[in-house]
């Protein structure tokens, strides 16, 4: 099965599942809702036609954002990062015709003018992502191209939170889940068995991985069944500016262990390692 791999690393990241009003969440790993945002916003489609429900008529269905919600997303977390916790306030110190507009038309008093809001925030985490989609061969080349270079400027899941220099990491890979396996890992190598959480003398570490379909047994990724499976309501449905509507979906984690070698540190330790990745040396004789 064909697909590509993405890369998302920033000082902040931020996937909401219940973010209303003034309490903005983030769950530990990116969600399908804001992955095809975001491919949708590299695609540059409007978010009056960001619509996948059937019942809004057969154009909405056979829309190009309806079929973003083909794609099937792995996510590896290379590093989890660390919880952050922002308070914002709004609306204060302005004279009353300036101060948050009410849902009555009018403003907020000048007394009650501030609103407080708290946001949440994943620091310093790092995500590599396969993105796959069973007989869709078309519609991932037109998504890697467009993430590649994209219509509208791409955040991961707040605007706030724009994405490093590495996004696309690479494009028509033969068996992307797979190659999570091959892929260096953003961080450091332990030194020590216990420091891998391992006594085998070869060490290895622990990595987490998120899928929102069963990992299949016959790839060494681990039996559905010794998955854990939680729901997760961000199965996109609309999300036109005015009208957001998600649905509830399965999600599977796992944790398995790779061997410390594919760590491949911080900084410019990690970039040469991706390097080598990226493009491994010659056999002799080939060099043409």
């Amino acid at each position: 099965m064909t697909g590509f791999l993405l890369q998302l690393g920033a000082p902040l990241q931020s996937w909401g599942e219940h973010s209303a009003f003034t309490d903005r969440d983030t769950v530990a790993h990116p969600t399908r809702s804001g992955l095809i945002g975001m491919i949708a916003s590299a695609l540059g489609i409007p978010r009056a036609e960001a619509i996948a429900d059937g019942d809004a008529g057969p154009e909405a269905a056979a829309s190009l954002f309806a079929r973003l919600t083909r794609l099937r997303f792995t996510v590896r977390t290379d590093r989890p990062g660390v919880r952050l916790g922002d308070f914002h306030t709004v609306g204060g110190g302005y004279p009353q015709h300036r101060t948050v507009p009410t849902a009555k038309g009018g403003r907020r008093s000048g007394d009650k003018a501030t609103i407080v809001s708290r946001r949440h925030y994943l620091s310093d985490a790092v995500f590599t992502i396969a993105v796959t989609a069973p007989g869709q061969d078309t519609l991932l080349a037109e998504c890697a191209q467009a993430l590649a270079a994209p219509h509208w400027p791409l955040h991961l899941g707040r605007r706030s939170c724009p994405p490093g220099a590495l996004l696309l990491l690479r494009a028509d890979v033969p068996d992307p889940v797979s190659e999570l396996d091959r892929v260096p890992l953003a961080r450091p190598k332990p030194r020590t068995a216990a420091e891998a959480g391992s006594g085998q003398p070869d060490l290895t570490v622990t990595v987490r991985f998120t899928a929102d379909m069963p990992f299949p047994s016959d790839t060494g990724t681990a039996p559905s069944g010794r998955a854990a499976v939680t729901m997760l309501n961000d199965e996109p449905v609309r999300l036109t500016a005015r009208d957001r509507v998600h649905h509830a979906r399965p999600v599977y984690s796992t944790s398995r262990r790779l061997p410390a070698a594919l760590c491949g540190g911080y900084g410019t330790d990690y970039l040469d390692a991706l390097d080598a990745y990226l493009h491994p040396p010659r056999p002799e004789g080939n060099a043409s």
